[in-house]
């Protein structure tokens, strides 16, 4: 199957690297293109003028559409028996997030919930969820326990997921967040509830293998730096790769523990200090951004732009949940990153990318035709810019299709490997048709490939 005349193929990065500063404004994209995709895999792509096709190939007109990867939201509690719309009203009154929560409200309210639904039922509304994000765009997404708060109801949350990894398109990972508070059956007694997260329900995660990843609420009255730190390495143990909420409502060294712990991402980051920007620079910790639970509990928004300025990568996600951020919808992050965050459309757009090797379920959608799913794998799309064949003895043909940062390195490599195939050439025909431009220093090198004296400007 061929997507063709594509009006924009976005996200067209050359290598997996994770993007820091200004390196995340870096949206490649090619004008006019086709896509082609074969066994699931995208099989190749270029501008329309190179497109050639069959007359068994099944082709969709893409006209006056953009095309670019599914979202991957990494932050979400999708999995959850019933919304929270009374708290709304106690925000308005001024309510903080912590005071409800005492009040047994937020997730103590959640869990209440949870205990009394069935995992059926749970599985149910999860999968409606899952079906509203991927019509959003989303074709990966993380999803956590943590309304359990016993044994019993967070491995009933972890099988919830387990199942709508075997059942959805969608490509899903699993966290586990038993220690997202301390349930009220405790009687406040946090040490025995942390004994039972790690003699009882990690033993069991581990054996029926539940889980991806451990997280805690790293926060004042929940979980503290001591706390945290325990469960996390009792996660490691397990084999579960270390995530936590950091920095929501205080900033008291949990960012610097993430880094401690080789977290893969510390996430929401509302509060950040130069301390804490500094700690990331040097790490592979990765920090991740939660705007729209900032706009639901009417916080300052994480200094987006501050970080990135600083040389720092950070990723998006929707922290969907049934209070603090009712939403999943990602085309409302990415405005809110933008207008709240100050954060470019490119480096919004970029951060949402997914792990090469993962499968992502799109669905098409055309005036007057019906709507269908199409399931591909991502992959490094290793992208050139420039392409050679020889037309006759004598004389060869190189296609530059758009002026990036390797262009003029790759154009000499061309020309490099050309003359050593077919020995001396009488010409080159140089095609630069429906190139949109790009890097002007890329442009430069091309010239000065065949200008040997005199000034380039």
């Amino acid at each position: 199957m061929t997507i063709t005349n594509i009006q924009q193929l976005l996200g067209l990065h050359t290598q997996n690297d994770f993007l820091r500063g200004k390196a995340m404004a870096d949206l490649p994209a090619l004008e006019n293109a086709y896509l082609r995709i074969e066994g699931g895999r995208i099989a190749g792509l270029g501008p329309m003028a190179e497109w050639s096709g069959s007359e068994t190939e099944t082709v969709i007109d893409a006209s006056g559409s953009l095309v670019l990867p599914a979202w991957c939201d990494s932050h979400t509690h999708l999995v959850f028996a019933g919304s929270r719309e009374m708290e709304f009203v106690d925000k308005l009154k001024g309510l903080s997030y912590a005071e409800i929560a005492a009040r047994g409200g937020g997730i103590h309210h959640s869990a209440r919930l949870l205990r009394e639904t069935s995992e059926e039922a749970l599985y149910q509304t999860a999968r409606v969820r899952l079906q509203e994000i991927m019509q959003t765009g989303t074709g990966a997404v993380e999803i956590k326990s943590g309304y359990g708060l016993t044994v019993a109801d967070e491995l009933k949350m972890l099988r919830v997921i387990r199942r709508l990894q075997a059942d959805s398109p969608l490509t899903i990972k699993s966290t586990f967040l038993g220690a997202h508070a301390v349930p009220s059956r405790s009687g406040g007694d946090k040490d025995a509830y942390i004994r039972e997260i790690v003699e009882e329900m990690l033993p069991v995660i581990a054996r029926e293998n539940l889980a991806d990843y451990i997280d805690v609420f790293c926060e004042k009255g929940f979980f503290e730096l001591r706390d945290t730190q325990r469960i996390l390495e009792a996660g490691k143990r397990f084999g579960l790769k270390p995530k936590l909420h950091a920095n929501q409502l205080h900033n008291f060294g949990a960012v610097q523990l993430g880094v401690e712990v080789a977290a893969v991402s510390v996430d929401h980051l509302e509060q950040m200090g130069d301390a804490e920007i500094q700690s990331l620079q040097q790490a592979e910790t990765i920090p991740t951004l939660l705007p729209t639970a900032a706009f639901f509990l009417r916080m300052d928004p994480p200094p987006a732009r501050r970080m990135i300025d600083a040389g720092l990568g950070v990723a998006l996600a929707t922290d969907f949940n049934p209070g603090s951020s009712p939403s999943g919808n990602i085309p409302l992050l990415l405005a809110m990153s933008c207008i709240q965050m100050q954060m470019l459309p490119e480096e919004a757009a970029g951060m949402m990318r997914g792990e090469p090797g993962t499968d992502v379920t799109v669905t098409i959608a055309r005036e007057g035709q019906e709507p269908f799913d199409l399931t591909i794998t991502r992959e490094v799309i290793a992208l050139t810019s420039v392409r050679s064949r020889i037309l006759i003895p004598g004389y060869a043909y190189i296609r530059i299709s758009q002026f990036r940062v390797n262009t003029g390195d790759d154009l000499e490599a061309e020309i490099e490997e050309l003359f050593e195939e077919h020995g001396e050439l009488k010409g080159i025909i140089l095609d630069l048709r429906n190139n949109p431009g790009g890097v002007l220093q890329a442009s430069v090198r091309v010239v000065d490939s065949f200008i040997s004296e005199g000034r380039i400007v």
